[in-house]
């Protein structure tokens, strides 16, 4: 048996090694008393700045782990430390070959569980492998040539590969931990397993994937890159194999779909095959880029320090007039905003950080929900036509050729401007944001923005650059599914993650890829039947 005691704070000049000395103060404990200490959990208390205070969950034996729990019966955050948990290995009862389809999270991790457990897999991406795909991004930013096969949303790792590489989720899920200690088992670092907010940072992540990948082939699994799904096999009333644009036909005695939410093709080519499918609402708005330095003074009272990370944030208000929400999203600190189009006269913009986060400039997108009856008609499509609508917009408001749309934060609200100033690749051109976004957008983000101010004073600034459109945030449709993970209109079909409308992060996808899998074994081995 091991303890666990919450809530060890340490200043920001106190070394780690003091833990087992606080942990004994707390306790009434000699400071040889406690043994074996590691830390659980840390994290970083704000609340008074610019007092700022590590704090740590630790976990320890001491001589007597009983009597102390009755002395100290009283002391909320003393307890005893759960027990290791490891996951069942659930083997297939029989031959199963299962066709993965999308290298994202879900699919990585789906492929991966499905393979361990001795399922005869195969792994489809439409993209190409990440050292490939590093290229033809770096070339996009640099010279403004898109490739729609091979882009930010395209490719070994999803859209994913190209962001912060949080691995945050609101989902008290057990597979939490198996996750991340997959991460860590191929190459993430080992303080994704402690932080409060663990990140990977994607320079870091895209070393992960090219081991993920290694772990996958070594296991058996087929990966085929440069391989877009575009049909889906039936007999019987069941979905027996996939389709590919060549026209090869692959089967299979079930198939994981995780597209990603701009595989926008295969939507099409799921409403055309009658697989059922209904709009859902999503968020749409810009990203807010600041001095990094600043979000610092705002959030710690200070611009910086060797022991804090650079600060995050997130704000959310709910507008009383028209009832949306409006908040911010995949916060990168410390990072730069990024054009992520995969398709031609298109702009979408996102963020990324890599793992330091120790670029000059702190970003998040700002967004105002958008709800399935803003779309014309009740066409599952509908959203995808009205994400490419503004899209196109900002493209012609950066000039046609990739730049994005921005304007000075203080002239968005109508008052006197400062400069623009963006790390966006590539590059910017200034121009109206009214003029690209939905007009409830517009209305939504200039009334949120006082309320953030109150909350983040300074946060409304000069210093402060929009960049449009953010319209990437989530899937704008699901494809329905039922209790076993199975398409409603489609037996045999598993949708899964961001892209089938039932995910939201690099965390939550690679959870529902694990659930997906699970579902999959549940099935094959008979509880499901």
């Amino acid at each position: 048996m091991a303890l666990r005691l919450r809530e060890i704070p340490l200043n920001l000049d106190e070394n780690e090694d003091l833990l087992p000395r606080k942990a004994a103060d707390i306790l009434g404990l000699a400071p040889d008393g406690i043994r074996a200490l590691r830390i659980v959990r840390r994290g970083i208390d704000a609340r008074k700045k610019p007092r700022v205070l590590r704090v740590y969950t630790v976990e320890f034996s001491v001589a007597d782990e009983a009597a102390l729990l009755r002395r100290h019966a009283g002391l909320a955050r003393l307890e005893t430390a759960p027990a290791p948990v490891s996951p069942e290995i659930v083997r297939v009862a029989r031959p199963h070959r299962a066709l993965v389809v999308g290298m994202g999270p879900a699919g990585l991790f789906a492929a991966l569980h499905l393979a361990e457990r001795g399922a005869t897999v195969t792994l489809l991406e439409r993209g190409r492998p990440v050292e490939e795909r590093v290229r033809d991004v770096e070339r996009f930013w640099a010279e403004g040539v898109l490739d729609p096969a091979s882009n930010v949303q395209f490719g070994e790792g999803g859209a994913g590969t190209f962001s912060d590489g949080k691995l945050t989720t609101r989902l008290n899920d057990p597979r939490t931990f198996q996750v991340l200690r997959t991460l860590v088992d191929c190459g993430a670092p080992e303080r994704i397993l402690v932080e409060a907010k663990p990140h990977v940072g994607s320079d870091r992540l895209r070393r992960v994937l090219i081991e993920f990948r290694r772990r996958l082939q070594a296991l058996g699994v087929e990966i085929r890159f440069n391989a877009c799904l575009d049909g889906l096999e039936s007999r019987a009333g069941r979905v027996v194999g996939g389709v590919l644009a060549d026209g090869a036909l692959l089967p299979c005695d079930s198939l994981v779909l995780a597209p990603g939410h701009s595989a926008r093709d295969t939507y099409e080519m799921l409403q055309r095959l009658g697989v059922r499918l209904e709009a859902k609402p999503f968020a749409l708005g810009v990203r807010v880029e600041h001095p990094a330095a600043l979000i610092n003074r705002i959030q710690y009272g200070m611009s910086g320090h060797p022991q804090l990370p650079t600060a995050d944030y997130a704000l959310t208000w709910n507008d009383p007039e028209s009832g949306r929400g409006v908040y911010s999203f995949c916060m990168c600190p410390g990072g730069e905003v990024i054009n992520a189009a995969s398709e031609t006269g298109g702009v979408v913009v996102n963020g990324m950080s890599l793992a330091r986060r120790d670029g000059p400039f702190s970003n998040s997108a700002l967004v105002v929900a958008v709800r399935p009856d803003d779309f014309a008609g009740n066409d599952p499509l509908a959203g995808v036509r009205f994400q490419r609508h503004w899209e196109q917009a900002a493209f012609a408001a950066g000039g046609g050729d990739y730049r994005a749309p921005a304007q000075n934060l203080m002239a968005f609200l109508g008052r006197a401007g400062g400069q623009v100033r963006s790390s966006c690749r590539p590059l910017v051109r200034e121009a109206a944001l009214a003029e690209v976004l939905p007009e409830f957008v517009t209305v939504g983000l200039r009334r949120a923005l006082p309320h953030f101010d109150r909350k983040m004073r300074g946060f409304v600034t000069a210093e402060a650059t929009l960049i449009g459109v953010e319209s990437r945030t989530s899937a704008p449709l699901r494809i329905l599914r039922d209790e076993a993970g199975q398409s409603l209109s489609h037996p045999g079909l598993y949708p899964a993650g961001e892209g089938a409308g039932y995910a939201g992060g690099i965390m939550s996808a690679a959870l529902d890829g694990l659930r997906v899998a699970e579902n999959i074994l549940t099935t094959v081995n008979g509880s499901h039947l």
